[in-house]
Order: structure tokens, then sequence, then C-alpha cells
């Protein structure tokens, strides 16, 4: 059951008692707005908030239990690729850019790649390569990423990416592609709206780098594992995210100091496609 099933079911179930939406609200500890914003799916819905509804609505404990199990797991929906690949990998595109345009803040952490909005054509190239896709299918997706780097140039957004420092070293194109894809990241770097920070290797962490996310208004997370993508809504576990993003950029170098970590790369990159 997703958001919007579950928002319809308790909608359905509180109209079937005749109670008044205000009265549900009241006795639930929430505002009417809130009861609204969960019944027409416009807010995720912890387990908690279930049960408190039902027991306004009056409904049997078992009821209870089974809407409360499934507020749980649609906090956290999960696509395995193998279906977003049959829907067509350029569709994701096409949803990527509809949430980035709705957004105001963007957070990114990225440790294995470059992020799709700073990537050059040649990188988006060769990191979909590895999904076999159709000579078709794998233009239409680089034109939709593509597409979706205008948000990059939108002022009123903000725009956070935090990199790892092998991201950058990541030999996914030839040296000089990569020098050009570094290079690319310099350049947005500059952007007033967009703040870019590279966690060095050299300095001490406190925390794992364990996989890439992005927090969208602090309301989902999106993250990508291997064989599915895996969208979070529950506060509780968004949260969690934002905390651990908050720690990544307190010891991430930004501005100049940032760009000189990059650029430093570059110029390897650069000397050994010279001496190649």
């Amino acid at each position: 059951m997703n958001r919007a099933q579950l928002g319809a079911a308790l909608r359905a179930l509180r109209m079937a008692s005749g109670k008044e939406a205000k009265a549900v609200a009241r006795s639930a500890l929430m505002s009417p707005s809130k009861l609204s914003k969960i019944e027409n799916a416009r807010l995720a819905v912890s387990a908690p908030d279930v049960e408190r509804i039902l027991t306004a609505i009056g409904v049997s404990d078992e009821v209870k239990a089974e809407y409360a199990e499934a507020a749980r797991a649609s906090a956290t929906e999960a696509t395995a690729w193998r279906l977003l690949k049959r829907m067509g990998v350029h569709k994701g595109q096409q949803a990527a850019k509809a949430l980035e345009t709705q957004m105001s803040t963007l957070r990114l952490f990225q440790p294995a790649l470059v992020p799709g909005l700073l990537q050059t054509p040649e990188y988006i190239r060769a990191v979909l390569l590895r999904h076999n896709l159709s000579a078709d299918t794998l233009s239409r997706t680089i034109n939709g990423r593509l597409e979706r780097q205008a948000v990059l140039y939108d002022d009123k957004k903000s725009l956070r990416f935090i990199i790892t420092e092998p991201v950058l070293r990541w030999r996914i194109v030839p040296p000089q592609m990569m020098a050009a894809q570094l290079d690319r990241i310099v350049s947005i770097s500059r952007l007033s709206h967009v703040d870019i920070r590279v966690v060095p290797l050299k300095v001490q962490q406190r925390d794992i780098a364990n996989h890439a996310f992005v927090i969208r208004d602090d309301r989902m997370v999106t993250v990508e594992t291997v064989h599915a993508e895996v969208v979070v809504t529950d506060p509780r576990d968004v949260e969690l995210y934002i905390d651990k993003f908050h720690g990544f950029e307190q010891m991430a170098v930004s501005g100049d100091g940032m760009r000189s970590i990059i650029e430093n790369i570059r110029d390897e990159f650069l000397r050994e496609q010279e001496t190649g």
C-alpha cells in the first residue's frame, strides 16, 4: 500500500464512521490541516499518526495494527532497477526533473560517482553504458539528464553537493575526459547558490560513506542501491540522512580550498594524458 492508497483508506474509514474531520483531528492530537494532507497523500503518515487517527475513528485493534504496519512500509518504497528499466530509464530522468523543478533545496551526498547534475555528456554516457540500454534509450536518457542540469542555473534554489575525494579519481572515462569533468565541477562551484564540497582522504573521519543519497526539501530522501532506488519519506528516517549530511559537511572542504583539491587532481590527469 503506497501513501496515496493509505490516505484514501484512512479517509474512507473516517467517512464510514460518520465522524467529522475536525473531531477526528482533535482526538488524534493533530490539526485538521494535517489530517487533510494525510488523507490526500500530500504528507507522509507515520505509524503513530495512523494509530491515533484510527483510535479517534474507533476501529478495532486488529485494523489499527494492519494500517500501522502499512504506514511503516509506505514510509520507505523501493523500486528495483529491472522494473525501472522495463518502464524506461529515460522516464526516470523525467520524474527526477519534475521533483527538482518543484523543490527549493537539494542536498546530495555522493561517495562513488560525480553527481548526475554535474556530469559531462561523456561521463553520463560512460555511467549509463553499464546498463546495456538500446541506442535509442541511451540517447534519450543522456538528453534527459542534460535537460535536468538546467536546474543548476535557477538561483532561487539552494543546491548543496558533497563528494568524497575518491569520486574525483575514479576512472569512469579516459584521463582527458576526467580532466574536463573536473573542470566542469570547478566551473559550477562558482555559482552563488551552488555549494560543492569535497571530503579529502587526508582528514580523519568520524562517519562512514555508506552510499549516495539525495535529500529534497527535508521531506524526501532518494537512495540508490545496487538493486533498487529507495524513496524514504518517514520524517524520522529523513532526519537521519540530514544529520549524516551535516556531519560530512563539517568535515568537507569548500570554496577555494575545494577548487584547489580538484584542480590538482585535474592536473594529474592532464600530465598523464601528455605522457601517455
